[in-house]
């Protein structure tokens, strides 16, 4: 062990750890939801970025010596490639306003500079945490700035999901661009269109939401590094704040700029919220698309069943044979959850007082949470899902056949009225429109059967001439029986 004193007393220190006392401390107070901050690797890495950037800084304007300066750029080097992850062991939910995170962060970089130093952990009257590594700097500029670099470098890997999960219902687009089926609107048979179509559909929502998420990630590149404590830039020499931008810049290769007014920006949390929002859109996309899945492979003998997911487990414990959508389901659910982080994020954001928010540690965790499920979502859903669904070719031909829904494709030849006879005789009946058309001398089978081709029927091939429409009275047309 080792012992390390603050302003409320001394405590013993586990002499392998890298982090200390205001850590100790945070890990007594702060036993809420057992996850430490490292759960979020993007979220370390940021945090050694701006202790990097602000190193360097004090360097450059004079307020650090080079040789303090360099050690911990060398340690917090180590961190952002990925090495003393472990150290950061402060949790996720905590008090202060994400001070025990930037105490962990100086703590570690701290003592990760003094063993390259040849001197033991917890010598800070060579190199301080607060003095040396905190220096020029206030958790009220630190924590935020590194939330945001975090969340843009963990981005990028959900939109790298995003993209492959897109490519891969293209792929299934331009697989089915064949496949007839009916399309629903409230749940009732609609118009014909193609497998293929729909599954576009589901690409380009997903297309959408990538342009939304980039839109809305451009927020977080304004920072307020150089505000310290409210905004003010109390303890920071004049010339801090473009250093630190300019090594911020170039270390993490964003077009970070620095907030026009500080005091605002110490104490806003607009972007979040906004960021937040834009993730809870492409939630709910997906989780719509996953309701489609699940509807469409329903059955697979008394539902829908017009594609087959594969089948991943077994469903029951009862009944044998009984095959689940577990997939969407689990997809399903986790759009729930980012939807809940979302109102947190916003009732956070709300509770901020005067010039500061002291939630920012919740607004961070339901972020990054919800980056994080949905990244590894969109994998499961890409991998074990969709890249194996299959079409029911054969059910699909059928269901187009018997559907009354292809005379909407004969309207504009016979009229409305005589299109509605005809399918209340088809829906009675239970026979095939095209005869009934024929039979009623409203059109030729010749001109029936191409009207009713499959690229016509789901909109591949248009018709933009002008249509004479049939001059034969809706009364002609006998249904059931019975002159309509």
């Amino acid at each position: 062990m080792r012992t390390e004193t603050d302003s409320l007393g001394s405590l013993e220190i586990p002499a392998d750890a890298y982090w200390g006392i205001h850590t100790a401390r945070a890990l007594e107070n702060f036993p809420i939801a057992k996850r430490p901050i490292s759960v979020y690797p993007e979220m370390i890495v940021g945090l050694a970025m701006v202790k990097q950037a602000s190193a360097r800084a004090n360097k450059e304007i004079g307020v650090l010596p080079a040789q303090k300066a360099d050690l911990i750029d060398r340690a917090a080097q180590l961190v952002i490639d990925g090495q003393f992850h472990d150290e950061f062991v402060s949790g996720v939910i905590q008090g202060g306003a994400g001070t025990s995170t930037n105490m962990n962060a100086n703590e570690v970089i701290t003592n990760i500079a003094l063993e390259l130093a040849g001197r033991e952990k917890g010598d800070y009257a060579y190199l301080s945490p607060i003095d040396d590594t905190n220096r020029s700097q206030s958790t009220n500029d630190v924590y935020p700035t590194a939330i945001k670099v975090g969340l843009s470098l963990s981005l990028q890997s959900l939109l790298d999901e995003l993209d492959l999960l897109r490519g891969s219902f293209l792929g299934k687009a331009r697989e089915f661009h064949d496949v007839l089926k009916v399309g629903r609107t409230q749940l009732q048979d609609a118009v014909p269109m193609t497998l293929g179509q729909e599954f576009h559909g589901f690409a380009s929502t997903l297309g959408f939401d990538h342009q939304r998420l980039t839109e809305n990630a451009s927020l977080l590149f304004e920072i307020n590094m150089g505000a310290t404590a409210i905004g003010t830039g109390i303890t920071t020499h004049p010339a801090y704040a473009p250093a630190v931008l300019r090594h911020l810049r170039e270390i993490t290769r964003m077009p970070l700029n620095t907030a026009a007014d500080l005091v605002e920006a110490t104490s806003d949390t607009g972007s979040f919220m906004s960021f937040s929002a834009s993730l809870k859109r492409n939630a709910m996309k997906l989780s719509k698309i996953c309701n489609d899945l699940r509807l469409l492979s329903s059955g697979p003998q008394a539902g829908l069943g017009e594609i087959n997911l594969p089948a991943k487990q077994a469903g029951s414990s009862i009944m044998p044979g009984k095959v689940n959508p577990v997939i969407p389901e689990v997809v399903n659910q986790v759009a729930f959850a980012v939807a809940g982080a979302d109102l947190t994020v916003t009732m956070a954001a709300e509770a901020g007082q005067l010039q500061l928010n002291a939630f920012e540690p919740v607004i961070a965790h339901s972020i990054f949470q919800s980056i994080t499920w949905m990244r590894q979502a969109m994998w499961t859903l890409r991998v074990n899902c969709v890249d194996g669904i299959t079409a029911n070719r054969e059910r699909l031909g059928a269901m187009v056949g018997q559907s009354v829904g292809v005379i909407t494709a004969l309207t504009p030849f016979i009229g409305y009225a005589a299109s509605a006879a005809l399918a209340k005789t088809a829906l009675l009946t239970h026979r095939n429109v095209a005869d009934l058309v024929v039979e009623a001398g409203l059109m030729s089978r010749e001109e029936v059967t191409k009207q009713l081709a499959p690229a016509r029927l789901s909109g591949l091939e248009t018709i933009t001439a002008a249509i004479p429409v049939v001059k034969q009275a809706a009364e002609n047309v006998v249904v059931d029986g019975v002159g309509a």
